[in-house]
């Protein structure tokens, strides 16, 4: 089946049983406002010079432009730059609001140790790698999700994706960006979603995010938010009110689970905060 590798100033690059080849998009999509995005599934003009189908989606995301995502590894450091839990949060969610599995996948834990991250997420259910390169320890349980996936990497800049993707795939030699002492953060190198194909899966590399990109992965209504958050689903039905949106209710048996200490602290804060943010947008806004 051919796909998009990657679309870059209105050329794509599909690959195909013969290898990759450069076309362009018919018209079509442009009326229907659809845009062919890497991992879309297409069919080609007989000559090669067209996207003449986009084949059905499973998902598409618009930050990264890439569709047909099974896996997305969420990227985030101990250190430089220090990991923001409601960002990690708004990523896991959104991933898991589009039926994607995210994996968080955690670096330079050799410089600050991630015991944080790793109490906040041991009861979400959702998988923690922590990378050491130096042992290469971790990069085997990465390897295994690619293994027959389409997966996409995502997070801040300076986490250290461009050198994962170098770990993991050596003869792809992505560049990677020097971390700037000033800000704190790293500067972006690489600019648009590109899909390889290695450790036996497809891999998407992505630009880096931003804090406010990582809210526009999904819009997410107030009323599913909480089905992304996997540690809350044990409480389901045993609140005091049915329709209990697990803020401030009396008898709120996720409330009363975050004060046993059985859901972390962090966590249920980010779904306050996300709960917020979706009760406050209007319902035309994108």
């Amino acid at each position: 089946m051919a796909y998009i590798t990657k679309g870059i100033g209105g050329f794509y690059y599909v690959r195909t049983a013969q290898g990759i080849v450069e076309c362009k998009a018919r018209g079509v999509f442009r009326k229907r406002g659809i845009a062919p995005v890497a991992g879309d599934n297409v069919v080609l003009s007989v000559d090669g010079s067209l996207i003449e189908e986009i084949l059905p989606r499973k998902n598409v995301f618009v930050r990264p432009p890439v569709a047909n995502l099974d896996v997305l590894f969420i990227v985030a450091s101990t250190t430089q730059p220090v990991p923001s839990t409601l960002v990690l949060d708004a990523l896991t969610s959104a991933a898991l609001y589009k039926g994607v599995q995210p994996v968080l996948v955690v670096t330079k834990a050799d410089l600050k140790a991630a015991d944080t991250l790793a109490e906040a997420y041991a009861g979400s259910g959702i998988p923690l790698i922590l990378l050491h390169y130096e042992s290469g320890e971790g990069l085997d349980a990465v390897r295994g999700y690619i293994q027959g996936h389409l997966c996409a990497f995502c997070g801040n800049s300076g986490v250290g994706k461009s050198t994962l993707l170098n770990a993991l795939a050596p003869e792809l030699q992505r560049e990677t960006g020097q971390i700037s002492q000033k800000l704190g953060r790293g500067r972006h190198t690489t600019r648009e979603v590109e899909i390889f194909e290695v450790c036996g899966g497809r891999l998407a590399d992505t630009p880096g995010f931003a804090s406010l990109e990582a809210q526009k992965l999904a819009r997410i209504p107030k009323e599913e938010l909480q089905h992304t958050f996997p540690e809350f689903e044990p409480y389901f039905g045993q609140c005091r009110f049915t329709g209990c949106s697990h803020r401030a209710e009396t008898g709120c048996a996720v409330r009363a689970a975050v004060e046993a200490g059985k859901i972390s602290p962090s966590r249920y804060a980010s779904y306050l905060a996300l709960y917020e943010e979706a009760n406050a947008r209007k319902a035309w806004e994108p």
